[in-house]
């Protein structure tokens, strides 16, 4: 992302938002007594992090991809004598290779991350696939710019890959600034956009088989962001290629920020809003004065001429302005659905919302609340950034499903409060028999696996002290996370998600180099802990088959010190009822050679990969 001749940048990329109590955040500064307020750089974008993450009260918080940008991680702008790890974060119980009939989707083979993934099926067309995620590829590249190694001036892009197979096959990679591939041209800088950083991706088809893509653009030391739509179109051979971008909403003011856009497209041939294409987004506005948090509504906008130009954007979200995570979903009749996490302003609890509207987004009706939710935290024993956004879909004869996250109590009903103690993350899902007026009660994706507990494996492992760490007790019930919704054009209804259902050893690094090249080598060995492992799963709502979809179980402690594997998974179905399931997998090893502007002897390394599977279930 970052081009600029010193550039220091970070990688990762996501959304995770919940929402805000904003009367408890009021209070402190209606105290007499109270303390002068902070005031804040809203100017960088670690600045306003340090605004949301500063507010008493408030739940919300920017999407894991903004927040991983935000921490920055200096580049090395001098080639140096290549760097021999003294030891590499790793277990015996990673795996090798992703394994069929699992494909790994990213091309690149020198260790960069990719994570945070959006995949779409063209509506004519069950064999063309697209899919995205955020992309690190151009911090591994091994070519130079004026002596400055490229990796030092890389930074997380915006990926795209397709199949003309039905996902058996994968195009293509990049290697260096002719040599682009697939990546989304004109958003970042080295990419011949203006902007540092981009990613979070989604996709969307037309009903002509044209694609879109829609992703954030930004600064980190300045206060330049935007929305970003591309859209795409395949010659004769079954070759894409990207056109330049249509920036929504850019802004250069610090006192705004764009975080977590969606897509969609009306690819339904009877509808009266054909091929319109609709964006959903989170603006973030803090106090010019003194860059304390305001407010974070939703905003939408839409295109007639495929996106070419968008109108004016409006605030979609009502009296709900606490939110985050917005999706629009588009109805076989051309109605237009926005789901969003958020909170209105004496809310305790968040919930899950919806607003419909009816000609063609030109006027929304008011929120209707689907379900309260109690926030997620980081699942048991690990450390990546999680979140509560919904996914949905609608099926052709008009009902509307959405899925979230949610804390369940062991023992039923919403955790009491946010913690994982005698509490468990759940996907559920919610369905709408009424055009979105009515919903029912929210039920697990996965009851089975939801009541069941975690299989320990690799115990017991000796300490460096000589003690032993057993097997944790009693077991813990497998948590859920980050749902994916299809509904095919005959109405057969797939969910998806991570199950943690495996816990194992972790060894620690108990010093090292500091980030980035503490992502790779460490110094001294620390003692074992609880690593929960993922595996990914997918089901047809109807008949209640389920499938483990991923090959063997996900370390999520590889790549970004186990801090950052995206902010959602995706999934899509074709016309033919095959879906398409796709997710961030860690069980390919990889030589890394360049990374951050850093040369290493090669390095055999697991990092972070996006990974698909197909199939049916009846």
């Amino acid at each position: 992302m970052n081009v600029r001749s010193v550039p220091t940048l970070v990688a990762a990329i996501g959304s995770s938002i919940v929402a805000l109590m904003p009367a408890l955040a009021a209070a402190p500064a209606q105290a007499q007594d109270a303390a002068p307020a902070p005031v804040y750089d809203i100017s960088t974008l670690a600045g306003k992090v340090a605004s949301l993450n500063g507010t008493a009260g408030l739940q919300i918080r920017f999407s894991a991809f903004i927040e991983q940008e935000a921490a920055l991680e200096e580049s090395n702008l001098t080639p140096s004598a290549p760097i021999t790890p003294s030891f590499v974060l790793s277990s015996p119980l990673d795996g090798n290779t992703v394994l069929p009939p699992a494909v790994t989707v990213n091309q690149d083979t020198a260790g960069a991350p990719q994570n945070e993934t959006a995949i779409a099926v063209d509506p004519n067309n069950p064999n063309r696939v697209v899919a995205a995620a955020n992309d690190y590829v151009t911090r591994t590249w091994s070519c130079s710019i004026d002596g400055t190694p490229c990796s030092a001036l890389g930074d997380g892009y915006s990926g795209t890959y397709f199949s003309n197979d039905g996902g058996a096959t994968w195009c293509c990679n990049s290697s260096d600034p002719e040599h682009l591939g697939t990546l989304i041209p004109g958003v970042q800088n080295l990419a011949g956009g203006p902007y540092e950083a981009g990613g979070d991706p989604a996709l969307a088809f037309d009903s002509q088989g044209n694609v879109f893509y829609a992703g954030l653009g930004f600064n980190r030391a300045s206060p330049p962001n935007t929305v970003a739509v591309n859209k795409g179109t395949f010659d004769g051979s079954g070759k894409l290629t990207w056109h330049q971008p249509t920036f929504i909403n850019p802004t250069t003011s610090p006192s705004t920020l764009n975080d977590k856009e969606w897509i969609a497209a009306d690819w339904h041939v009877t509808s009266p809003y054909r091929d319109r294409v609709y964006v959903s987004w989170t603006r973030f506005k803090f106090n010019a004065r003194n860059g304390s948090y305001v407010h974070s509504p939703i905003f939408f906008a839409y295109s007639t001429d495929g996106g070419q130009t968008f109108s004016e954007p409006r605030n979609i979200s009502g009296n709900v302005q606490y939110d985050q995570g917005s999706r629009p979903i588009v109805g076989y009749d051309g109605t237009v659905y926005v789901i969003f996490e958020g909170a209105t302003r004496l809310a305790t609890l968040d919930g899950t919302y919806i607003v419909a509207s009816t000609d063609g987004g030109a006027t929304f009706g008011k929120p209707v609340k689907v379900a309260d939710l109690q926030d997620v935290v980081s699942l048991a024993n690990t450390a990546f950034r999680n979140d509560s956004y919904p996914a949905g879909a609608a099926a052709p004869n008009g009902d509307l499903y959405v899925a979230w996250t949610s804390l369940l109590s062991d023992s039923g009903g919403l955790c009491p409060t946010r913690t994982n103690d005698g509490c468990h993350a759940v996907t559920v899902y919610s369905k709408s028999t009424d055009g979105a007026a009515t919903w029912s009660a929210p039920a697990p994706i996965f009851p089975a696996l939801d009541a069941s507990n975690r299989t320990a494996i690799g115990y017991p492992v000796t300490q460096p002290d000589g003690s032993t760490l057993n097997a944790p007790t009693p077991a813990r019930r497998v948590d859920t996370q980050w749902p994916g919704v299809a509904v095919s054009p005959s109405g057969r209804v797939y969910m998806s998600a991570y199950g943690a259902d495996v816990v194992s050893p972790w060894q620690t690094c108990a010093s090292g180099p500091v980030p980035p090249v503490g992502r790779i080598a460490c110094d001294t060995l620390g003692d074992y802990i609880h690593n929960a492992r993922l595996d990914y799963y997918v089901t047809n709502i109807g008949s209640g088959g389920v499938t483990m979809v991923s090959t063997h179980p996900i370390n999520t402690r590889n790549g970004f010190g186990g801090g950052f594997i995206g902010d959602y998974t995706d999934l899509a179905v074709g016309s033919d009822n095959v879906f398409h399931a796709f997710w961030t997998d860690t069980n390919n090893k990889q030589n890394v050679v360049w990374f951050y502007g850093f040369e290493f002897v090669p390095t055999s390394i697991n990092q972070e990969d996006v990974v698909t599977a197909s199939g049916v279930i009846p």
